[in-house]
């Protein structure tokens, strides 16, 4: 299954062959400054199915792991599409609301809860994906 996801002017865009490895929610203060909310949440496929198009911009910064995390946005209209995460390396993550058809892309992870807000409950299975 191919899955496309696109920045919101869609000059920027990436393209997903296959399922997930694993779906994950990260409530991190870095990921909430990201994305200007609660939490992110990354969709991790091998960076070998994926296929980029259009240019990006990029910002890289150090994690807790003090490995980077190399972040690809829209230079047009801002928004982050994927990352790449050398504390997993052969991966590529795609942000989850980025996606044309976010069906089946369920969260199988919750990271960084320490930093979750008191008001943000999820409640997901995490069937069919693995770690």
């Amino acid at each position: 299954m191919k899955r496309k996801a696109s920045c919101s002017c869609g000059a920027l865009s990436i393209e997903a062959d296959g399922p997930p490895i694993k779906v994950s929610v990260c409530h991190c203060m870095a990921c909430q400054r990201r994305t200007g909310s609660s939490f992110g949440v990354a969709v991790f496929f091998e960076s070998e199915a994926t296929k980029e198009a259009g240019a990006s911009s990029s910002y890289k910064r150090l994690g807790d792991s003090g490995k980077s995390l190399e972040f690809h946005f829209c230079p047009v209209c801002g928004a982050t599409v994927f990352w790449k995460p050398e504390f997993r390396p052969g991966l590529t993550a795609i942000a989850l609301g980025c996606f044309d058809d976010k069906r089946d892309l369920e969260p199988s992870q919750a990271v960084y809860e320490d930093q979750r807000h008191s008001w943000v409950l999820l409640n997901f299975t995490g069937a069919g994906y693995r770690d």
